[in-house]
């Protein structure tokens, strides 16, 4: 391990030390005995331990484990990018290889990519009411821009030596797809599901509020109207923990599609 590399380990748990002691410190109780708002670090640690001693339990609607809360989520999130991915990445090759199809539709992508995605959820409450799939529908509308952006761009940007070999050969269009463009567009491809990624893990979250029922944005939700503010705050640490680890995922992968020119 390089010099460097040990001051910046160093340096991080020296700031995370000192943010632990102002957070336990800020917390302590006041000189008459009543506690100062928000549960420190050693209240938050120990519903962390008894959270995480039985993750999965199952009592009923508005008794389930935090383990379980994420799960259902992160099913939900996988549905919705899974098919956000799909529809984009095709659209994005269409649009990526005729630039006038792009200059045609760019104006209503720029309409409708500002819009927040949980400004969609009244009406597929309405159309399709159901709660559950609505969330699904929010992560759709939150992955499929970025993903729809970089797929376009990077196919736009493909030498045309390339595609021009691959006419040469006679392939198909399949075999252009996945044997040329694809493969070429994959770094500016991966870019975009690494945005949309995060994106999508916010927008779950927030509607997961909204719907009830399920998953760790209502359970947040749920454990604040219970006042258990230990609770909320474990299950914020947990929702970024859980966005870490499918960005170091997505993270992995750009640096295996990589190329050098």
């Amino acid at each position: 391990m390089g010099r460097g590399r040990q001051r910046v380990i160093i340096y991080s748990v020296l700031l995370c030390a000192g943010f632990l002691f102002l957070w336990q410190l800020a917390s302590a109780p006041a000189a008459g005995g009543k506690a100062q708002g928000l549960p420190g670090p050693l209240a938050v640690g120990w519903t962390a331990w008894e959270m995480g001693s039985n993750p999965f339990y199952d009592n009923g609607p508005n008794d389930k484990g935090i383990g379980l809360q994420l799960l259902f989520s992160l099913g939900r999130l996988a549905i919705g990018y899974t098919v956000a991915a799909l529809v984009a990445i095709l659209l994005g090759v269409v649009l990526g290889l005729s630039p006038t199809l792009y200059r045609a539709v760019n104006p209503y992508v720029q309409i409708l990519k500002p819009i927040s995605p949980l400004a969609w959820m009244p009406l597929f409450l309405y159309t399709i009411k159901n709660a559950g799939m609505a969330a699904v529908l929010v992560v759709f509308m939150s992955s499929l821009w970025p993903i729809l952006a970089n797929t376009a761009f990077g196919v736009a940007t493909i030498k045309r030596d390339y595609l021009n070999v691959s006419a040469i050969l006679q392939l198909s269009w399949l075999g252009r797809l996945f044997r040329v463009i694809l493969p070429a567009a994959a770094p500016a491809i991966v870019a975009g599901l690494r945005i949309s990624m995060g994106s999508a893990w916010v927008a779950i979250v927030a509607a997961e509020m909204l719907i009830g029922g399920t998953g760790i944005g209502y359970f947040v939700w749920n454990e604040w109207n219970n006042l258990a503010l230990s609770s909320v705050i474990f299950a914020i640490l947990a929702i970024g923990m859980v966005g870490v680890l499918l960005d170091f995922g997505l993270g992995r992968l750009s640096r295996i599609v990589a190329y050098a020119e």
